[in-house]
């Protein structure tokens, strides 16, 4: 058995009460797991200090001296504190405990020579040092301490004497019984290639770093390594869909491409639109399968794109169909086609859960007889009950609002009628995701950006307002509403004080209905039922209503082009891309929109460089790239409602692009060279990604 296989309990000084408190917290359970937790920072020890250097303002120090005397203060019942006052002839300092004085006195004898480590602090004019670590100094050899690592830990293991020091030892013990090098999960040709560190000796230095040096050279090497295993399974299984799935060939451009271009083409192409569309057309003439992420802001023209796209499959014979997350946008998506292709001979019909009856079966007979040429639907076009004649091209809009398995289910839809052909795939997100992080979450996608707006299009203004100045707010919003234009108000819901923001937004509520008293009024939040929620939904999209009050439920999707003005009232307590998918809610007409942030005047640094991002750009790259360095990627919005959220231990893809590049040039040769995963040269790594896909790494999850 492997040495790191072995439980944890059996390490000298763990046994089962520790182990079941390290599992608990820090889902350690055995050596490799423990060799795996690595330190979050690390404090020089090499270096001694004289009392007499040493200032409030330093981080942690060492001084070599001896205890002169004790004092003890008297703190209330059971409480006490005790001092040390202690010199190394240079001056004299105090080492203070609030806890533990017994323990104390009773082990740091007078006298004795101490090397003692810790942060130092000024009081009454007095350096002091509060719980130092203390060692008897003769059982120390300063010169070989290098620097120390410290370990996060947890409340509950500082309870039972679990601090980073406790960490360190049992780490130190799991090192020392390492006799033989651990094996190496990179090929030589590799390491050599891009001067890594062996793993053995880079693990042993990630926890006991004798320079700065030598340690970013083992971090380096332990990221470059779980990087490239991440990419490695995504591109191996890209390139296994490649090889065991064919796409159909659509391989001509007939009439009904032909006269939406030439006749029906709302406005001149973007470069950005012209460039996709060849990508496009590349892929569905290949002989394999598109799978392609469109990426494009709010109000890019995506749509307009996956319709021509539509309607080559449509020229070649074939049926398209368009996946809306929520019944609203896909009604949206049927109107804005149907408008597109206005006077054109293309049927295009809608499946939600809203169809039923007599309607319903004609949309399903039209599907099977294939007279149905485009369909728009909810989760509803999976059902059982739906079968396509010819199903060529599935469009999914938002794509993190539906799992792989799902996707795959479309995609058996379209594959009955011809043995491993399957229908091409074209996802659309509007969230833009930076390079490294879609390199990641969609690996397995080709990536298609549209970085121009069309034209006439104008930038949203975003300003910062402070809620203290709601009544001249009020004012602007009045003017608007005066002007034809539609509001909305955006509260804050949060899941963990839900109560709480449901409350502020029906007081909210109130308080507008109070302010705008000559205006009528819809609101709309996650509580409330679905028909209710669509019902205002629609009073708003139709005009009825001239300000929509909301929480984050219109996020995605809802294209009124008549509202002007969004209003995002504590704007501090939202991320950075729900701010700038909100934002992108406005500015889908030709007037002038608004994006109004309101927040509290006291706000934290991070927030501050926030929402001043938010002020200064409506490029949702630039946005994506702010957020992710953040908050890191687990946080990002559409990676943790997916179960994307990275187990990574070391890595981070926020600052670690260059090393995720880097490992995903590797991993593509090897798939390149190998892809059967059959060759020699290689079993190292096939058989690594095997032992790691039966770990509790998400792996499904991350391709």
């Amino acid at each position: 058995m492997d040495i790191l296989q072995q439980d944890i309990m059996y390490l000298p000084g763990v046994g089962p009460n520790r182990k079941k408190l390290l599992s608990e917290e820090l889902g350690i359970e055995t050596y490799g797991d423990l060799l795996e937790y690595y330190p979050y920072k690390y404090v020089d020890r090499s270096k001694v200090y004289h009392v007499h250097e040493l200032t409030g303002d330093m981080p942690f120090v060492q001084v070599v001296g001896r205890i002169l005397s004790y004092e003890t203060f008297d703190m209330g019942p059971h409480k006490e504190r005790v001092v040390a006052h202690f010199t190394d002839d240079t001056g004299v300092m105090d080492l203070v405990w609030f806890n533990g004085g017994k323990y104390v006195k009773q082990n740091y004898k007078v006298g004795v020579d101490y090397l003692v480590f810790g942060r130092p602090t000024v009081f009454n004019n007095r350096i002091q040092v509060q719980h130092p670590d203390m060692d008897e100094a003769s059982k120390v050899d300063t010169s070989a301490m290098g620097m120390q690592p410290y370990y996060n830990t947890t409340e509950r293991m500082k309870k039972f004497g679990m601090t980073s020091r406790g960490v360190e030892r049992l780490t130190k013990t799991l090192i020392e019984k390492l006799k033989e090098p651990l094996a190496e999960t990179i090929p030589d040709f590799i390491l050599h290639s891009r001067h890594l560190m062996g793993r053995d000796e880079a693990l042993r230095t990630l926890h006991y770093p004798q320079d700065s040096r030598q340690l970013e050279r083992a971090r380096v090497r332990m990221k470059f390594e779980e990087l490239f295993f991440v990419q490695l399974n995504i591109l191996r299984y890209a390139s296994d869909q490649r090889h065991k799935y064919r796409g159909y060939v659509f391989n001509r451009i007939g009439t009904t491409f032909n006269t939406f271009y030439h006749e029906h083409l709302p406005f001149e192409l973007t470069g950005a639109q012209k460039r996709v569309m060849r990508e496009i057309r590349k892929d569905v003439c290949s002989g394999r399968q598109m799978n392609r992420l469109l990426q494009g802001d709010v109000g890019s023209g995506k749509t307009l794109v996956a319709l021509m796209a539509m309607l080559i499959a449509i020229d070649n014979g074939f049926q398209a169909c368009i996946m809306a997350p929520t019944e609203i946008l896909a009604e949206q998506h049927v109107q804005t086609i149907q408008a597109f292709l206005q006077g054109m001979p293309v049927r295009v019909e809608l499946l939600t859960g809203i169809v039923k009856g007599k309607r319903r079966r004609e949309v399903l007979e039209g599907l099977a007889d294939g007279s149905v040429q485009i369909l728009v639907g909810t989760h509803a076009v999976i059902e059982d009950s739906v079968k396509f004649s010819q199903l060529g091209i599935i469009v999914i809009d938002e794509q993190h609002r539906f799992g792989v398995a799902q996707r795959a289910k479309l995609w058996r839809k379209g594959s009955e009628g011809e043995v491993n052909a399957v229908p091409h795939v074209l996802v659309m997100t509007a969230t833009p995701i930076p390079r490294t992080l879609a390199m990641t979450l969609y690996g397995d996608l080709d990536v298609s950006v549209i970085d121009e707006l069309p034209p006439g299009r104008k930038p949203v203004r975003t300003t910062h307002v402070f809620d203290s100045r709601m009544t001249s707010l009020y004012d602007g919003i009045r003017r608007q509403i005066r002007e034809g234009r539609q509001v909305y108000v955006v509260f804050p819901l949060i899941e963990e004080s839900e109560k709480i923001d449901l409350k502020n937004l029906e007081q909210g509520f109130e308080v507008l209905s109070q302010a705008f008293p000559e205006f009528r009024l819809s609101k709309v939040h996650g509580k409330m039922k679905p028909a209710e929620k669509e019902e205002e939904m629609r009073r708003f999209v139709s005009g009825e209503t001239q300000m929509l009050v909301a929480t984050t439920v219109i996020e995605v999707g809802v294209n009124v082009p008549n509202a002007s003005v969004m209003v995002i009232l504590d704007a501090q307590r939202f991320g950075l891309s729900q701010l700038h998918q909100l934002r992108g809610r406005v500015g889908r007409g030709a007037d002038q929109s608004f994006c109004i942030l309101v927040t509290p005047y006291k706000l934290s640094e991070e927030t501050r460089k926030r929402i001043d991002i938010m002020c200064q750009t409506n490029d949702g790259f630039r946005i994506a790239e702010a957020d992710l360095k953040l908050r890191g990627p687990g946080d990002l919005e559409g990676t943790q409602q997916s179960g994307m959220a990275f187990d990574l231990k070391i890595a981070d893809i926020a600052r670690d692009g260059q090393i995720v590049q880097m490992a995903r040039d590797e991993a593509q040769k090897i798939v390149d060279d190998d892809p059967s995963c059959q060759s020699e040269r290689y079993q190292m790594l096939w058989n690594r990604l095997r032992e790691l896909r039966k770990t509790n790494v998400n792996w499904a999850a991350i391709s």
